[in-house]
């Protein structure tokens, strides 16, 4: 983790509080945080803690991670990680069991891709569909019963 960007994550902030069209004083109620204090960090001048990042992210509808990596408290390969089983369980159209499943498949291949050798190309993976037809799991490597090749099924 590197230093903090006081400075740029101010202006970040400001960026980010300006597209939602939010003055300072409806963005500092919203994350909880003093008027003052919420002046003081978009001009460089304050350093927020996490907890205070994670406040301002939420009422700004942003990844508290966005915000990490732009204060050096995280750097962006680590942001990656988090962001996407995060965007996977605030998807409000599938189900609990369907998001941990996307979750474990994500989960699956980061850990492959970082045991493969370099120039891997990744194919050989298999759908299996689960009784509701959608992709429920994949199968790295060998073929579902009576399925071959790396194509979803047509169904």
């Amino acid at each position: 983790m590197g230093a903090l960007k006081v400075g740029e994550l101010g202006e970040f902030l400001r960026e980010q509080r300006r597209s939602a069209q939010l003055s300072l004083r409806q963005l500092a109620d919203a994350a909880g945080v003093s008027n003052p204090y919420l002046s003081q960090i978009e001009r460089g001048l304050r350093k927020p803690s996490a907890e205070i990042l994670q406040q301002l992210a939420k009422a700004l509808r942003i990844s508290a991670e966005t915000l990490y990596v732009q204060a050096g408290m995280l750097d962006a390969r680590e942001r990656d990680e988090l962001e996407v089983p995060a965007a996977i369980l605030a998807d409000p159209s599938i189900n609990e069991r369907q998001k941990q499943v996307l979750i474990q498949i994500y989960e699956s291949f980061r850990k492959e891709n970082a045991a493969a050798p370099e120039g891997a190309d990744g194919t050989g993976a298999t759908w299996e569909a689960g009784r509701d037809g959608a992709a429920a799991s994949v199968v790295a490597g060998r073929a579902a019963p009576g399925r071959t090749g790396g194509q979803p099924p047509n169904e």
